[in-house]
C-alpha cells in the first residue's frame, strides 16, 4: 500500500491540516480499512495519530486507486469540539468501542 498527498491545506478557524490523499492498494488488492491509512498517512506525516482523523475512503470503480480525505489537529480538545462522533468512532481499532459499550 502506497499512499502518496495530494494536497494539503491550513484552516485556521479549525485549527487542523486538511489532507487530501491516494492509496495505490495493488498489493493488498482490496480497499485498506481506515486504521491501516490512518496508521501509514501518521507516519508519512510525521503526526500523532491521535491527531489524524480519516474522514472518506473510496475506491474508485475497476482500479487499485482509492482517494479519501483526513484530518490533522492541532489538539485533542479540538477533534472534541470539531469532528463528528461517528467519524471518530469509524477510526478507533474494532476492539475499543465494544469494549466501552461493555462498562
Amino acid at each position: 500500500m502506497k499512499i502518496k498527498v495530494t494536497s494539503q491545506q491550513h484552516n485556521p478557524l479549525l485549527k487542523r491540516k486538511e489532507i487530501v490523499f491516494e492509496v495505490n492498494h495493488e498489493e493488498t488488492k482490496g480497499t485498506p480499512s481506515r486504521l491501516e491509512i490512518r496508521k501509514k498517512l501518521a507516519e508519512k506525516l510525521k503526526a500523532n495519530i491521535e491527531l489524524l482523523y480519516v474522514r472518506k475512503v473510496e475506491t474508485k470503480t475497476g482500479t487499485m486507486l482509492a482517494v479519501g480525505e483526513a484530518n490533522l489537529y492541532e489538539s485533542p480538545e479540538q477533534v472534541k469540539l470539531v469532528e463528528p462522533e461517528h467519524i471518530i468512532t469509524r477510526n478507533m481499532p474494532p476492539e475499543k468501542p465494544t469494549e466501552e459499550k461493555k462498562e
